[in-house]
């Protein structure tokens, strides 16, 4: 069963900002979460149990999954060097 991508208004606004062939990439690779949500590519994030990353170019998109719901949370997506902060 099909995970559920959850994006909130900030995190869209982010998405948005950025130029047209990222946005593309980072948006396919947001997409491909729904199927699934730990992709050999993604690590989980040391200091938080709960923080998934994935690497798109330049740009990280960092999440949260809930298995028992079904939901991939979007938190943040940006620049590596922004993104952390």
């Amino acid at each position: 069963m099909p995970y559920k991508i959850v994006v909130p208004d900030r995190v869209q606004k982010q998405i948005d900002a950025l130029p047209c062939t990222i946005w593309q990439r980072v948006r396919s690779a947001i997409d491909r979460l729904e199927v699934d949500p730990r992709p050999h590519t993604a690590i989980k994030m040391k200091g938080s149990s709960e923080s998934w990353r994935i690497r798109v170019g330049d740009h990280r998109i960092i999440y949260t999954i809930e298995d028992d719901q079904l939901v991939v949370l979007i938190v943040k997506v940006g620049n590596r060097r922004e993104v952390y902060r």
